[in-house]
This record gives structure tokens, C-alpha cells and sequence, in this order.
């Protein structure tokens, strides 16, 4: 019995460095990517080193989900693990931006199997009672992460070296493998079906055209070039074949009948919504604490802590709630703090205190927290083991999603208003002067700027900052809309002692 307890205690010590690692990791190259690009150069190529991570991630995820079910758990997780770790140390030994998304490609490989893998080994193992506080802690890592890569990255690439941002997987992948390796016993339950390479190749292409797109529509090119537009139509394209293919093919990556379930196609559009808010905040409100109230990247960061006690306390009430109440019930608290949260920052202006933005984003963290435990636990609700990690990747796939898409239109709107403020201000042929709107965040840089001058660009900033929150009320209210159309589905618990616990670890 005590080795038993040992052995899951191992296990979840493994999924959980899994989830940090894959979780924190395009936050914590976010904050080295100034050092990078001064050290490679290629400012031109920026947007790939993050874009190429992203999109492997979300068009690995689905797949791989679809693979744990069909050949084990164990055996992807581990490549996983491998495969992101190949990734992180040559990312450290890049010497040219082109190499380093290559690389950051093969990471991102890896990291689409980690995360959903991660939870849906979580569900296999557990019994419905423990699985609330479990999903809990795995949603509260996944909210610490978003908050302390930002610092820790900042902190490493200050004092060590921007290759340690990479470096640092190393030991952690490691100690996770071998936990995996040694303590997670899989029963054999999997049956070898026939592998959808139509539908994993047209995915991923539609994912990349898409992402391209976005990324570089209006920044690189304009929205009406051929190239643009090349990128949408093959997008289309790809799109439209692989739900052809979905329909037709014995077993599909992503099984569309899923989302005849109810609770599984609310579950997924929530996290699409909440996802695509969420990373609004953490982006913005570190712009506004450098470029409003003034300070370093590395205090910015500092700045996001009520947000990440927020999460992780809202992520710890929703696991501990299920066996409670409704996923619904809990998704409604959920949707009403987050609406207000969101709101709340919606009324930023360079008077407001300090104070007023730690409580704004403890209450916008606190909502977002629930979804992290609460959407995936409701997103496996209805699926036994054969099914249950097609049905975390593709809600983890509808976060990652969501998350792109928030990065990418929130930031037009940010830059458009933003432009806008600052002609308005000084008048359209003075407003181009400035250059890089970012150049008034570094302190040297507000050191030289008269301050008649800086306190016009300070309120541009935050007037944009505000008016972007404003438009992020779109998908949050949308978000409650679909908490309000989830079913009254609760956590089923068995009266006795879930047998799957003893096959799956001895």
C-alpha cells in the first residue's frame, strides 16, 4: 500500500514538471528575446522563434491525443519528453534566428504531447473523488507558469545567459523521464487502429497557414497582398479537407460526435474564450506597469503575482468544488469574477493606484483559475479511457487556439488605438517621430523624454491599453454565455475504490 502511494506520488511529480515545462516555456523565451535578437540578430524574423513553438504545439496536440489512445499513454509522454528536450538543447546552441525556430519547432513537437497527455494520465489514474483536487494542482501549475516564466526568464537571461532559458528543461525533463520510466505501470487497454495521416497532414497545414496570416498580416505585409491572402485561402482549403477527411476516415484525430455531448462542446468553447482573454492580460497589463507607472522588465513581472495567486487559488476552489456541485455551477463563479476582473481593467488610467490593479487582476486571475481545473475535468466527463485523451488535447487545442487568435487580434487593436492616440495627441506627422511605441517602456529610455512629452505617450498608452481590455469583454461575455448553456453534469463519484488505480500502478 505504501509503495503503491509512492509510486503515484512519483508519477504526478513527473506530469506535473511535464506541464511546467511545456506551459512555461514560451513565456520564459518571451522575456530573452530582446537579448537574443541583439546577440543573433534577425529582428525581421522575430515573430518565427515564437510562431514555430506555437504551431507545432497546437497542431501536435489533437494528434498525439489521438495516439495515447490508441498505443498508451506512457510511450508518447516519454517521446514527448525526449523530443523537447532534443529541442531545448539546441536551442541553446542556436547561433543564427533561422536556427532557433527550427529548433524551437522540434520543442514545440514535444511540447504538444506533454500538456494533454499529462492530464488525461491524471484522470486514467485517479478515482473520480481525488481527481477534483488533483486537477486543481495541475491547473495551478499551469497558471504559476504563465506568470513565472516571464520573471524567471528576465531573472536567467540578466544574470546567466539567455541560453539558460533553454538549458534549464534539461534536469527537469530528465528527472521526469525517469520517474515515468520507473513508477508509471500501464495497463493494456489501447487497441492499434489505423493512424489518420490525412487528417494530422491537413491540419497541420491549415494551422500554419493560419498562424502565418495572422502573424504577419498588417505587420510584414498588408492584409490585402497576395501573400496574405494565399495564407487565408490555403488555410480554407486545408480546413475544409480535413473535415472532409474527419467525417469519413474509421478513427479521426478529432471525432466531431464528441461534440454532440453538450458538456463537451460548451467545455471547449469556454476554453477557447477564456484562453483568448487571459493572455491579453498577462501581455498588456506588463506593458502598462513599464509604459504608464514606469519600471524594469523584471518589476513588470513582479506586478503579475496577484494575478498568479488569483489562478492558483481559483484553480484550488474549482478542483475541490466538483464533488460538490455542477461543472456549471462552478463555471458560473468562474464567469462572474472573470467578467468583472476583465471589466475592471477596461477603466485603467494613469491614476489609477497601484493597489486598484493588484485587486483587478486578483479577481481576473481568481476567474480564470476554475477553467484551468474545472474544463478539464468537465471536457472528460462523458469519455472512458479509449476516448479520454482525444477529449483533453482537443480542449487544450481550443485554449491554445484561443490564444492565438487573442494575441494576434487584441494586438492589432492595441497598435491601431494606440497609433491613433498618439496622432491625436501630437499631431499625425509628429506621431511617426517616435518610432517603436515600446521605446518609451525601458527606464533609460523615459529618462530622456521631456516630461510634457513622456505624460502624452503614457496616457496614448494606457488610454490603448484600456480600449483593448474594452474589446476582450467580447469573448469573456461570450464565455459566460456558453458557461450559462453547459448541462447540470456533476462528478460522478463510485462508492467503491476505482479498480482502475490498481492496474494502472502496482
Amino acid at each position: 500500500m505504501h509503495s503503491k502511494e509512492s509510486n503515484l506520488k512519483m508519477v504526478v511529480t513527473a506530469l506535473l514538471l511535464g506541464i511546467l515545462m511545456s506551459a512555461m516555456d514560451n513565456t520564459i523565451v518571451a522575456s530573452a528575446m530582446g537579448t537574443i535578437v541583439s546577440d543573433l540578430g534577425g529582428l525581421d524574423k522575430i515573430v518565427w522563434v515564437t510562431s514555430a513553438y506555437m504551431v507545432m504545439v497546437m497542431a501536435g496536440t489533437p494528434i498525439f491525443g489521438k495516439l495515447s489512445d490508441m498505443y498508451g499513454r506512457k510511450r508518447f509522454f516519454m517521446f514527448g519528453l525526449i523530443v523537447f528536450l532534443i529541442g531545448s538543447a539546441l536551442c541553446g546552441t542556436a547561433s543564427s534566428i533561422t536556427q532557433l525556430s527550427i529548433y524551437r519547432a522540434i520543442q514545440g513537437v514535444g511540447g504538444g504531447a506533454l500538456m494533454p497527455i499529462a492530464f488525461t494520465i491524471m484522470f486514467d489514474i485517479f478515482p473520480a473523488e481525488k481527481r477534483g483536487k488533483l486537477t486543481g494542482l495541475f491547473g495551478a501549475v499551469f497558471g504559476i507558469s504563465s506568470v513565472l516564466g516571464p520573471l524567471l526568464g528576465a531573472y536567467i537571461t540578466e544574470y546567466v545567459g539567455w541560453q539558460w532559458v533553454f538549458y534549464i528543461n534539461l534536469p527537469l525533463g530528465v528527472i521526469s523521464f525517469i520517474l515515468i520510466a520507473m513508477y508509471y505501470k500501464e495497463s493494456i487497454t489501447h487497441s492499434k487502429q489505423r493512424i489518420d495521416w490525412g487528417g494530422a497532414f491537413t491540419l497541420v497545414g491549415a494551422v500554419i497557414c493560419l498562424m502565418f496570416a495572422l502573424e504577419l498580416g498588417g505587420n510584414q505585409y498588408a492584409w490585402d497582398s497576395s501573400t496574405i491572402l494565399g495564407l487565408f485561402a490555403g488555410f480554407a482549403l486545408l480546413l475544409t479537407a480535413f473535415l472532409f477527411i474527419e467525417r469519413i476516415v474509421a478513427e479521426p484525430i478529432i471525432s466531431f460526435d464528441m461534440f454532440r455531448k453538450r458538456l463537451f462542446a460548451t467545455s471547449c468553447l469556454v476554453a477557447l474564450f477564456y484562453g483568448s482573454t487571459f493572455i491579453v492580460a498577462t501581455i498588456y497589463i506588463p506593458i502598462f506597469v513599464q509604459g504608464v507607472f514606469g519600471g524594469s522588465a523584471t518589476n513588470s513581472g513582479l506586478i503579475l503575482m496577484p494575478m498568479m495567486i488569483g489562478s492558483v487559488l481559483g484553480s484550488q476552489c474549482g478542483g475541490l468544488l466538483t464533488t460538490k456541485t455542477s461543472f456549471r455551477n462552478i463555471m458560473l463563479i468562474s464567469a462572474v469574477c472573470f467578467v468583472a476582473g476583465v471589466f475592471s481593467l477596461s477603466t485603467l488610467t494613469p491614476e489609477t493606484s497601484r493597489l486598484l490593479l493588484n485587486v483587478y487582476m486578483g479577481l481576473t486571475g481568481f476567474g480564470v483559475g476554475f477553467s484551468f481545473s474545472v474544463l478539464s475535468m468537465s471536457s472528460v466527463h462523458h469519455f472512458d479511457m479509449r476516448q479520454r485523451g482525444s477529449a483533453t488535447s482537443t480542449s487544450t487545442f481550443m485554449r491554445s487556439l484561443g490564444m492565438t487568435l487573442g494575441i494576434t487580434v487584441f494586438g492589432i487593436i492595441q497598435r491601431n488605438n494606440f497609433t491613433s492616440n498618439l496622432s491625436t495627441a501630437f499631431g499625425g506627422s509628429q506621431a511617426s517621430a517616435f518610432g517603436d511605441p515600446r521605446a518609451a517602456l525601458t527606464p533609460e529610455a523615459r529618462a530622456k523624454i521631456p516630461a510634457p512629452v513622456l505624460e502624452k505617450i503614457s496616457s496614448a498608452l494606457s488610454s490603448s491599453i484600456a480600449h483593448t481590455f474594452l474589446w476582450a469583454m467580447v469573448p469573456t461575455v461570450l464565455g459566460l454565455v456558453f458557461v450559462l448553456l453547459m448541462p447540470k453534469d456533476r462528478l460522478k463519484i463510485a462508492p467503491k475504490k476505482s479498480p482502475q488505480t490498481s492496474e494502472s500502478l502496482r
